[in-house]
């Protein structure tokens, strides 16, 4: 015979769910001492509990048989929902864990060309080695990337950032100094750069966020100087290739000029002028902070510059 029942609405204020927690273990243990035992309730407690469980089911749940505590036929219908209502409870309120050699899907991560040209071929090579079927994306600058951040379109960003909403996370990487790059046999690299020198070279000047003056052009015009900027682009890479090819001048942090020197014809010189050191940070919106998947991304991020100053 089929049994359709009808279920009704319950107000779950009106339910000790704990009471679940006595039913589950009355299935496996088919002993109300045994139950007890498990739960840490004396006998006289949980045959209590077990009366509070039966008015709250209305259903006796579990009768005496041959074999011990049978269930009745609600009682054989709730067991495997109530099990698997309680697995779920404890996945939801345990500890989140992030294995990344069978994680998937993707990290947005928003930066402008000189952070990227620092870190990604680490970071890609980490996540090739460690979590290979994770991929990597690098979104499209916006300004700062702060409103990338925060809209959720990137999952971080890194750069050197000013005030940031309250809802944002940042952690400074590393700090970083500007010097000079020439063509290697520029006629001016030799015998380093005066300031009267320096301001009357023509320069390449990168504009990343498009949105006030450079640290350059305002220390300059602190002492009544101004520079020749001959050319400006958005991006450090496209700066250094010009700059490899002409009489121009670049100025950049010295990191990064040092890892273009490395593959383009190029010469270092100090920075004949005294301009703030740069601190390059990454942030991250408060949703994020705790999910262990873009914690260990972050540290990934942390460990590689960490080792900027032993490779050099």
């Amino acid at each position: 015979m089929e049994v359709i029942e009808k279920m009704q609405q319950v107000d779950l204020s009106d339910v000790d769910l704990n009471l679940l927690k006595l039913f589950d273990a009355l299935v496996r243990e088919r002993s109300v001492t045994q139950a007890g035992f498990r739960l840490g309730l004396s006998q006289p407690a949980a045959s209590r509990a077990l009366g509070r469980l039966r008015a709250m089911l209305g259903d006796r749940l579990l009768v005496r048989g041959k074999l011990g505590l049978e269930l009745t036929p609600r009682g054989e219908m709730l067991a495997g929902p109530v099990t698997k209502l309680l697995e779920d409870a404890r996945a939801i309120v345990s500890p989140a864990v992030f294995d990344p050699a069978s994680a998937t899907g993707r990290i947005t991560i928003a930066a402008h060309d000189h952070l990227s040209l620092l870190v990604l071929a680490d970071l890609a090579a980490r996540f090739e080695r460690h979590a290979p079927a994770l991929s990597l994306h690098i979104a499209q600058p916006a300004g700062d990337n702060v409103r990338l951040v925060e809209q959720g379109t990137a999952d971080l960003a890194l750069g050197v950032f000013e005030a940031l909403p309250g809802s944002l996370y940042r952690r400074n990487l590393y700090t970083d100094s500007l010097v000079c790059v020439m063509r290697s046999d520029h006629p001016g690299a030799a015998g380093g750069l005066s300031l009267e020198r320096y301001v009357t070279l023509r320069h390449v000047a990168v504009t990343i966020s498009g949105v006030g003056n450079s640290a350059v052009d305002l220390a300059l015009s602190a002492q009544g100087l101004t520079r020749r900027v001959a050319l400006r682009v958005p991006h450090f890479l496209a700066g250094a290739m010009l700059v490899a090819d002409s009489d121009m001048i670049l100025t950049l942090p010295s990191r990064l000029a040092r890892r273009l020197a490395g593959r383009l014809p190029l010469a270092l010189l100090d920075l004949p002028l005294q301009v703030a050191p740069l601190s390059p940070a990454m942030i991250w919106h408060e949703r994020f902070h705790r999910d262990p998947a873009h914690a260990w991304v972050r540290q990934q991020l942390v460990d590689i510059v960490a080792s900027f100053d032993t490779v050099g």
